[in-house]
């Protein structure tokens, strides 16, 4: 039986000992260890949608103004799934966020990936089961020396203690896409660069994302009541939730947004025209590159003569 993975907030090609809630670690870190901030300074965090909610409100910033000043873009696989991770200082692999002597500036609000440091937490769905399950297991690099204080503590209680919990419980769904994304192999594949936009907008632009919702298109093809709709107009989480439900629903069918009558022939259609206009492109962009090519080989054959 094969199992499908999906790591966050670590990625890995090694399938490491899976731990659960129940294991016991021993680490410890804190302000005066002689490592501390090592793994501040060789910083790759990747970030997570609840992860830019918390740092851009605590930066007083839109998710917009946020991802421009304190993010690079990069991708989760070969088929460019997007995501983003933390910028880093000029010239250096330390975080743009790390105060030299001090430590993190927006502590409170620290990433996932910086909170279950040095756990990972790691998606697992197995084959022909329908609910994914979540497991964890520990890193272990040489900078850190937090794993030789003697602090005895379960998966379950280092998490709560680092306060997880909520980021994990809030993410979920997100973890479902990606999973179901990688568990689909060629099934799924890449997804089209409209679904790859969307995908961005609603992971990550939160702010951008509600104007998409609060427009008239939005509300010409799915029917949410106006309470809920207003809800959005402010609580950011509520929002990024919506739009995971709404990503699973449009990616993969998990159906739970009520569609407007012909809304989704009228969206296929749609797609349709765009996805054949593509083709032509492709097909006369070929064309070009082909006559090119044995324009260039009846030249070469003409100097051989």
């Amino acid at each position: 039986m094969t199992d499908d993975i999906n790591e966050l907030p670590f990625g890995s090609p090694l399938v490491p000992e899976l731990l659960d809630q129940d294991t016991k670690i021993s680490f410890k870190c804190y302000p005066g260890i002689s490592c501390f901030n090592a793994c501040c300074k060789q910083s790759s965090i990747q970030l997570t949608p609840y992860d830019i909610i918390r740092l851009k409100t605590n930066l007083g910033m839109t998710s917009t103004e946020f991802l421009k000043e304190y993010t690079v873009p990069d991708t989760m696989d070969g088929h460019g799934m997007p995501s983003v991770k933390l910028k880093t200082m000029d010239e250096s692999p330390a975080c743009k966020l790390m105060v030299e002597g001090e430590g993190c500036s927006v502590y409170e609000d620290r990433p996932t990936a910086c909170r279950y440091y040095p756990v990972g937490l790691m998606n697992m769905k197995k084959k022909d089961e329908k609910e994914d399950e979540q497991h964890h297991f520990v890193v272990r690099e040489g900078h850190c020396k937090g794993h030789d204080e003697k602090n005895e503590i379960t998966i379950a209680e280092y998490r709560k203690q680092q306060g997880v919990v909520e980021y994990d419980d809030i993410n979920r769904d997100w973890y479902r896409i990606i999973l179901k994304k990688r568990s689909g192999g060629p099934s799924i594949g890449s997804l089209s660069d409209m679904s790859l936009q969307m995908f961005f907008m609603a992971s990550y632009d939160v702010d951008r994302f509600r104007r998409f919702v609060l427009s008239e298109g939005f509300a010409n093809n799915y029917n949410v009541d106006a309470d809920t709709i207003k809800s959005f107009e402010n609580d950011d989480v509520a929002l990024v939730q919506f739009g995971f439900k709404l990503m699973l629903q449009v990616f993969y069918g998990d159906k739970s947004i009520d569609e407007k009558d012909g809304a989704y022939n009228k969206r296929m259609e749609e797609r349709k025209e765009i996805l054949e206009f593509r083709k032509e492109a492709e097909l006369k962009e070929w064309k070009g590159k082909n006559d090119a090519y044995e324009i260039e080989q009846e030249k070469v054959e003409e100097e051989k003569k």
